[in-house]
């Protein structure tokens, strides 16, 4: 009988159709290409949006700061200031009703006699709890707070690891100097309002700092302030900005607010001339 025309033939066994051929190294190299230049273009944006993350963090955490600072400052509303509280005149190291940025410093961080944690000599930070305070996300590794020890003395290392430091003229005052006082300042309620004579919005109460820098120069990172005319603070000793956010610096103010610069020094409304002991 004759094989029908239409009918299929039969793949006989051992036998294979004709398999695809696979990408030609050509086609792989455009395609390598093709995602490489997607990845470029894309990875600008994404690390501009990680950066832009990290420094709304920092700002936020500097607008706290500098809201803790207000109700520290304030004669009604802070919870206690330490030593600075002390009722037995004798202990007294600062006039009634005054405090030392230091102290307030102390507060931020539970150190000296904000101290939280009974007998334990050393915590590291951050803690089990997830416990970290003051700290700019651009900011890497441990921080390690020593029980006893006053914040000026070492209390918080190493430098490398700390974030912000605080307005060295609210600290140290060359009019004091001068004359020959001590030198620390005592600040009172009045210095949320810039003692009365100067606008709380120009004057810095922290800033990013570069604590290797400080380190370096083997300077307390947590105070910091250019030298502009002074003595006391000569050859910007105590001067180690942090411009890592797009190479600029996060600061806040006395007023409560946070700005931003790659400059801190050229802006006119950034009054780091401000002594707290004139």
């Amino acid at each position: 009988m004759a094989e029908s025309p239409n009918r299929p033939t039969l793949v006989g066994i051992g036998a294979h159709p004709r398999a695809r051929g696979g990408f030609t190294l050509t086609e792989v190299l455009i395609a390598i290409a093709i995602l490489g230049i997607l990845v470029a273009l894309l990875l600008p944006g994404i690390r501009g949006a990680v950066q832009s993350a990290r420094s709304f963090k920092c700002t936020a955490s500097m607008r706290t700061l500098a809201f803790d600072f207000t109700v520290f400052a304030d004669d009604t509303l802070h919870p206690w200031r330490g030593e600075d509280d002390s009722s037995d005149a004798a202990e007294r190291v600062v006039p009634l009703r005054h405090f030392r940025l230091e102290t307030f410093v102390e507060s931020q961080y539970g150190l000296d006699e904000f101290w939280q944690n009974g007998t334990v000599q050393a915590i590291r930070l951050p803690d089990a709890q997830g416990r970290d305070p003051m700290r700019c996300p651009e900011v890497r590794g441990e921080l390690v707070l020593r029980r006893g020890v006053p914040c000026s003395q070492g209390a918080v290392s190493p430098s490398a690891n700390v974030s912000y430091g605080f307005n060295i003229r609210l600290h140290q005052s060359d009019a004091l100097w001068r004359r020959g006082l001590s030198t620390p300042v005592a600040l009172n309620s009045a210095i949320i309002s810039g003692n009365g004579r100067t606008s709380p919005s120009t004057i810095p109460l922290a800033i990013d700092v570069d604590g290797a820098a400080a380190g370096r120069m083997g300077a307390v990172p947590l105070f910091t302030g250019p030298t502009l005319n002074s003595v006391l603070f000569a050859r910007d000793r105590v001067w180690f900005p942090g411009m890592r956010h797009g190479r600029a610096a996060n600061a806040a103010f006395l007023d409560g607010h946070v700005a931003q610069s790659a400059k801190p020094l050229e802006e006119r409304n950034w009054d780091w001339s401000f002594d707290a002991g004139e």
